[in-house]
């Protein structure tokens, strides 16, 4: 007679192989390479890279906190929804800020804010978005500093 089938099992097996038999994917490129840095850490090195060339120039700014968000909060700069508090300015409904300046108060020290959305979507290659974030932190440092941002950058404006 026909011998009863066992019960299959609740849990599914770890599957130790992939389904053509070639082993298991593994990440696509390792850790150390650049191709494994996600595009907003990517950025976020471009601001710190550009603050620290300027910290070499201007020791000061070793105290600014410099801070990278991914768009302007949805009352514009300084809305009441922005978490670097209310902008001394009101904007017009079709500008959108690359960056600010956000002065210290209380416990909370000077900041510099990017955006990074805007200023990706106005550029095309890493190298343009390196210049692009470079200018913009010299711009918000400037205004930090109460300078022209050719004095705190000789090569501001420059390719």
């Amino acid at each position: 007679m026909d011998s009863p089938v066992p019960p299959r099992q609740a849990e599914p097996r770890p599957r130790r192989r992939d389904r053509h038999g070639r082993g298991m994917r593994g990440p696509i490129a390792p850790p150390q390479v650049p191709l494994s840095v996600s595009r907003g850490e990517a950025f976020i090195d471009l601001v710190h890279d550009s603050a620290e060339r300027l910290e070499r120039r201007w020791p000061q700014l070793a105290a600014v906190d410099f801070i990278v968000r991914e768009v302007p909060a949805t009352g514009g700069a300084g809305g009441p929804d922005d978490p670097d508090g209310p902008a001394p300015f009101g904007l017009d409904g079709d500008v959108v800020p690359l960056g600010r300046y956000v002065e210290a108060h209380g416990d909370n020290p000077d900041r510099i804010v990017v955006y990074r959305r805007p200023v990706e979507i106005r550029t095309k290659s890493r190298d343009e978005r390196a210049l692009l974030v470079h200018e913009v932190v010299v711009e918000q440092v400037a205004e930090l500093l109460g300078l022209a941002p050719e004095s705190v950058d000789p090569r501001y404006g420059q390719d």
